[in-house]
């Protein structure tokens, strides 16, 4: 088992990851990325996140996706894990915890006070992962999102096709 950074060359796998995850998820039909925009987004001049890397004997089986956040409340920087998934073959053998403990390795090695991830409600194989490992549910929290046409409304108003 060896977890190790992304690298440029690792697009590919990083988009087969994402479409793994996307599957699993029953998420597919949103999936619109391409090798392209994972190269420029996440390897170009101004890298929107990082990636993690879980190999076994040759063969690519898991990622971690993660970025940077900021708590007000603790004045500390912290890491958000964007998406952690191993290939269905791989799962059970510690891949995902290995990248968890990497992730947390780098939280602290960088001063970061926490790191923090969503999982969906359904999936109760994941959450009972991650309260094995003491992750606590922040159920008092409920996530907002806009894109899309919402998204470029509240950017411009002028053009905003959403109601008020």
């Amino acid at each position: 088992m060896r977890i190790v950074p992304a690298t440029p060359a690792d697009a590919p796998v990083i988009l087969e990851m994402i479409k793994g995850l996307a599957e699993y998820e029953q998420l597919s039909h949103v999936v619109v990325a391409t090798e392209q925009q994972i190269h420029d987004t996440l390897f170009g001049a101004k890298p929107a996140a990082e990636v993690l890397l879980a190999d076994s004997n040759e063969e690519w089986v898991g990622f971690a996706l993660f970025f940077p956040t900021y708590s007000t409340f603790l004045a500390q920087p912290g890491l958000y894990l964007e998406d952690l998934y191993v290939k269905p073959h791989a799962r059970g053998k510690g891949f995902g915890k290995a990248l968890l403990a990497e992730l947390a390795r780098i939280a602290v090695a960088r001063g970061y006070g926490r790191l923090e991830w969503a999982v969906l409600d359904w999936n109760a194989p994941s959450i009972g992962f991650y309260k094995k490992l003491g992750a606590v549910p922040m159920d008092e929290w409920t996530t907002y999102r806009l894109t899309g046409s919402e998204l470029l409304g509240l950017a411009d108003p002028n053009t905003s096709t959403s109601a008020p």
